[in-house]
């Protein structure tokens, strides 16, 4: 201890400090243990607010990343539902509206008012008939329309309907049967002229249908849409509540056979044939003069038929033109008739006539009440 402060507290030379020299030594011992001590307590003090922040800053990203983590889960789980509730749905061609429609007035019901003039022109020879104004609604002219008749022939227009209602490809093919033949020909049906084994293009079926009213070609579109008469009948009646109309019509058979229970009103073919003409497809079939099949058995170039009515009523005078019509004939009916007239000012009427005593008859029928009741 004695060698320790005389080491420091002698000169170099060995001399003793004086006083003022010890308290000048002692004076700087005690700025730098001082000084040594605040370093170190600043040095502390650093590294502990570098760990706190350290801590703080890991904290902090671990959040972020599971914040991130769970709104991409999130995200995942919602695009996923999105794909599961997605369904696509095909458009069927065959349930276009026809451009006319646009002008139609909606609905199937019409009735009977005073302002429906009665047709009592002698030149009106049919014991039944109705004019209909499509874009009113309104009922122009009758006589006894309200009458149920058995429709005939004019029966394949909702055939026509219904079946443009449930196919998926025109081009689609089906075969003549002999179950089909035997049929039309014990009933005494009018044909396209199909034989057992033809096979016929589905639109070739639907222009067969009413081109020259061929219970063949009807029998096989009913085959081919449901299997039997009998399930396509059932579509028909469908049909028939959807228009509004199944407590005046109801039909038993898809070709116009007579049956006590194959009946409707001419108001209520004219509606029928109004749905028809208001479908893209069934428009245009309505519409052609002729037409010509697909390859048969006995036509190796095909049958050209023909929609006779619009050929011999397009050079009569109707004040418009008709495109689109479709006949019948049953005894109990007379030659029935429904057609499609444009007339020259745009508008839009619907004729039907029944209980004439000729094709030709009825084809003059609706010229008289054409050029008597539009512009």
């Amino acid at each position: 201890m004695s060698n320790y402060r005389k080491a420091n507290y002698r000169t170099k030379d060995g001399q003793r400090l004086t006083a003022q020299q010890y308290k000048n030594r002692r004076k700087f011992e005690i700025i730098l243990h001082l000084s040594l001590l605040v370093a170190c307590i600043v040095a502390v003090i650093c590294l502990a607010v570098t760990l706190i922040h350290k801590s703080i800053h890991n904290a902090n990203t671990q959040e972020v990343v599971e914040t991130a983590t769970d709104s991409a889960t999130a995200e995942l789980t919602i695009v996923d539902t999105i794909v599961e509730d997605v369904v696509i749905e095909k458009d069927n061609p065959y349930l276009k509206t026809s451009e006319d429609s646009a002008s139609f007035f909606s609905g199937y019901e019409v009735t009977i008012d005073d302002n429906t003039k009665l047709i009592t022109s002698d030149n009106v020879q049919s014991s039944y008939g109705v004019l209909v104004d499509l874009d009113s609604g309104k009922v122009i002219a009758q006589k006894d329309g309200n009458v149920r008749i058995n429709p005939a022939s004019m029966t394949k227009i909702l055939t026509l309907l219904v079946a443009a209602e449930h196919i998926e490809n025109l081009d689609d093919t089906f075969t003549m049967t002999q179950e089909i033949g035997n049929y039309i020909f014990s009933k005494d049906c009018s044909a396209v002229g199909l034989k057992v084994g033809d096979v016929q293009t589905i639109r070739d079926l639907m222009y067969g249908t009413i081109l020259p009213s061929g219970a063949d070609a009807a029998m096989c579109l009913a085959e081919y849409v449901s299997g039997s008469q009998e399930e396509f009948v059932k579509l028909m009646n469908e049909k028939l509540d959807e228009l509004g109309i199944s407590s005046t019509a109801h039909f038993t058979n898809c070709i116009g056979i007579y049956d006590k229970d194959h009946y409707c009103t001419l108001l209520d073919m004219a509606m029928i044939l109004k749905a028809a003409e208001e479908n893209e497809l069934c428009h245009e079939v309505l519409n052609a003069r002729t037409y010509t099949t697909s390859p048969t058995s006995e036509h190796p170039e095909g049958i050209t038929i023909s929609n006779w009515f619009l050929r011999r009523i397009e050079d009569k005078d109707t004040h418009g033109d008709v495109v689109g019509a479709k006949t019948g004939f049953v005894n109990e009916s007379g030659c029935c008739g429904a057609s499609y007239q444009i007339s020259n000012d745009g508008s839009h009427y619907i004729c039907v006539t029944a209980d004439a005593w000729s094709t030709w008859r009825c084809i003059y029928d609706h010229v008289d009440i054409y050029d008597t009741y539009t512009s």
